[in-house]
């Protein structure tokens, strides 16, 4: 049987979890809801960041990003920071699409995939 491996767990949920060589990674959203789209991305891109180091991946190793903003206006604020952040020739499938998020401040949450650094 495969191992699976969970980070912050709460009774809810768990920020990430590996399993056979592949990390997924709970929506990531901002912890300060005040900034503008721009802030917010890199608050979460940053977060990211940091969870997929934790589990023993990175950015470079994304395989699948779903990008979820409640106002399609921020699309391209988003995509300033999100071009900026990815790894030039390794940027992930990715889907971007209009949704509520569960805090009326939050502007974007961003779930991802990611492979392990030893697969």
């Amino acid at each position: 049987m495969s191992r699976i491996e969970r980070f912050d767990c709460s009774s809810r949920y768990s920020e990430a979890s590996v399993h056979n060589a592949t990390v997924y990674l709970a929506g990531q959203v901002a912890a300060d809801g005040s900034q503008d789209i721009g802030g917010q991305t890199r608050q979460v891109l940053s977060a990211i960041d940091q969870l997929l180091h934790r589990a023993g991946s990175d950015k470079s190793r994304i395989l699948m990003a779903q990008i979820f903003l409640t106002d399609l206006a921020d699309f391209a604020g988003m995509n300033a920071v999100w071009d900026a952040w990815v790894v030039p020739g390794q940027a992930p499938c990715r889907a971007t699409v209009k949704a509520a998020l569960a805090k009326p401040e939050w502007k974007i949450e961003v779930v991802v995939t990611a492979a392990l650094q030893n697969s």
